[in-house]
């Protein structure tokens, strides 16, 4: 679509200053930003919408202008709603660089404008692609703009006789024809196609699972373009959908990949518009930790989530819980030509976060309505509501508190650290490959806006307990920081070396001499809280001989398993070993 389009198109109330000449120009997507430098999201042909909150002084228009000059885009709308009339020197610099300069009245929401641009190059791209496979045009024309995803998958069913499924990176079904892909093959599915990308393999991959063999598209976000062969592929290996298609695409002619590659770029174009609806919650959420991080006034905060809670929970007339969830994704690059502090884990974070908070027995691509995810830093902070439960009684979180009995944690209203890994920890372990960690850390539910700092710093300490521990995808909840375990992930790595060495070494070296099993001897002593009959139970000794290994542990260590205090020490060098 042309630029003239939009001027032309009363519904968006566009007004003009500057570029009538270069009303020409075509439109290939739309972006929403007030980073300073959007450079690297943008590609070309883009209509960028912002609210001027980049804008500190004059001098910050003129390299704004520039920057998105020398990325080709289409124009730029700048909204009143944040500085009335558009500064003058902002009209100077889009005339110097001969970017055309729209208005958008207060009154027009930018997410109008999006969905409007979206929908007619949905309907161009389709139309673009029906005439290169002119006999599929009935499925080109049907795209994302005529019916969601769906619509494009019942016809691959239809006219090619092939079954494919739209799946997220951890393998939840966003869109299907016929049958619901099973949970446990999209993970898998979602798996080979991660593991395949990282390896720098171009799409489509092929993956055999019990059986069967599948062909896996990526789906690219459109709305940034076409990849830089410059990006380092992990900035968005994480978050994109990819296309499973059950067939084996390996010796498929040209115009058949042709077709399902456009197939896949109908998607993105669906995709791009359900994450420009994603913007308001994102928005949402960064409102609210700013004010949170900032120590703004309870009332104020509580204000922003009465905004809040309309968007995120329709139509529920009471008063939402909140859990703050925590994210982080790290990177090492020792062999990357791109070093790891290179990548924007933030956003990285963020897709993440949106994407593990849908629950996974919910199927489509609007189950993340209820999420809302800012990024601060490296960090990805999730603001969840929780519809008020009456069912929960009011002492359900005492016997929760100390963390040793995990039954306890299932009255407990809210998201729980463990379940929100289950279904995704294989999946995502292949994309994290073996240079990137994802740890994470879940808040209690707090009732009021008091209580959101003290959730953020509660799921700040336990996203970092999660980080102490091995493995690719760690999570850690609110229950554990009332235990040891808040305690150990913050002790120096000497001194963690050199406590468990002075207790555990001699037991180790007689275990590799003899065969004693004393260390296996010792942690069964300790689980059965230094009961002589149970633990000779569990291990399928006599007594007297449980009594001559607890003496030989104690002889090695010179430490005396009837004391707390050498108990205690024992149970911290088994943990901390």
């Amino acid at each position: 679509m042309r630029l003239r389009a939009l001027l032309e198109t009363d519904a968006l109330g566009l007004r003009l200053l500057g570029g009538e000449d270069e009303l020409d120009r075509t439109v290939r997507g739309v972006m929403t930003t007030d980073l300073r430098d959007p450079s690297r999201y943008l590609s070309g042909g883009e209509l960028v919408l912002t609210g001027l909150a980049w804008r500190r002084d004059a001098a910050d228009s003129e390299p704004f202008v520039r920057i998105l000059a020398g990325a080709g885009v289409a124009g730029l709308a700048a909204g009143e709603a944040e500085l009335g009339d558009i500064p003058a020197d902002l009209v100077e610099a889009c005339l110097h660089h001969r970017l055309p300069l729209f208005v958008v009245h207060e009154t027009v929401a930018f997410a109008t404008i999006t969905e409007y641009v979206v929908r007619q190059v949905s309907g161009e791209r389709a139309g673009d692609l029906a005439a290169v496979v002119d006999r599929h045009r009935r499925l080109m024309t049907s795209g994302p703009a005529g019916g969601g995803p769906e619509v494009v998958l019942d016809l691959l069913t239809s006219d090619l006789d092939l079954r494919a499924w739209v799946l997220s990176p951890t393998g939840r079904q966003i869109a299907g024809a016929g049958a619901p892909l099973p949970g446990p093959l999209g993970a898998a599915l979602a798996g080979h196609h991660l593991a395949a990308t990282r390896t720098g393999r171009r799409g489509p991959h092929r993956a055999a699972v019990a059986g069967t063999t599948y062909s896996l598209f990526p789906i690219r976000n459109t709305g940034r373009g076409a990849v830089p062969a410059a990006r380092d592929v992990r900035e968005s290996v994480l978050s994109d959908w990819l296309l499973a298609v059950e067939a084996d695409a390996s010796d498929w002619p040209a115009a058949r990949l042709d077709l399902l590659q456009g197939v896949t770029q109908l998607i993105a174009v669906e995709r791009d518009r359900r994450d420009a609806a994603r913007t308001v919650r994102r928005r949402l959420a960064q409102e609210v930790l700013e004010l949170v991080q900032a120590g703004a006034a309870p009332a104020e905060i509580a204000a922003r989530l009465r905004v809040a809670a309309p968007v995120l929970l329709p139509g529920l007339g009471v008063a939402p819980q909140w859990q703050v969830v925590v994210a982080r994704v790290d990177w090492t690059a020792p062999d990357q030509a791109a070093a790891a502090g290179d990548i924007a884990s933030g956003p990285v974070a963020q897709a993440l976060l949106e994407e593990i908070l849908v629950d996974p027995a919910v199927s489509g691509p609007d189950s993340a309505d209820r999420i809302a995810v800012a990024h601060t830093g490296d960090e990805a902070i999730a603001l969840v509501p929780l519809p008020a439960l009456i069912t929960a009684p009011a002492e359900s979180g005492e016997g929760a508190e100390g963390g040793e009995d995990a039954d306890a944690l299932d009255g407990e209203p809210g998201l729980h650290a463990d379940a929100l890994l289950a279904s995704v920890r294989e999946p995502l372990s292949a994309g994290l490959a073996e240079d990137g960690r994802l740890t994470l850390g879940v808040s209690a539910a707090v009732h009021s806006a008091e209580g959101l700092r003290g959730a953020l710093e509660e799921a700040r300490h336990a996203r970092r307990v999660a980080a102490a521990r091995p493995g690719r995808v760690c999570a850690a909840g609110h229950h554990e920081l009332a235990s040891h375990v808040l305690l150990l992930p913050f002790v120096p790595d000497d001194v963690r070396r050199a406590f468990t060495a002075r207790l555990l070494d001699p037991l180790r070296d007689y275990d590799r001499r003899h065969r004693a099993e004393l260390i296996e001897t010792l942690e069964a002593f300790l689980d059965c809280d230094g009961s002589w009959t149970r633990c000779a139970a569990r291990l399928h000794l006599h007594v007297n001989t449980l009594r001559y290994r607890v003496g030989r542990i104690e002889q090695l260590t010179g430490r005396d398993l009837s004391r707390l205090e050498d108990k205690l020490d024992f149970f911290l060098a088994l943990r901390m070993s």
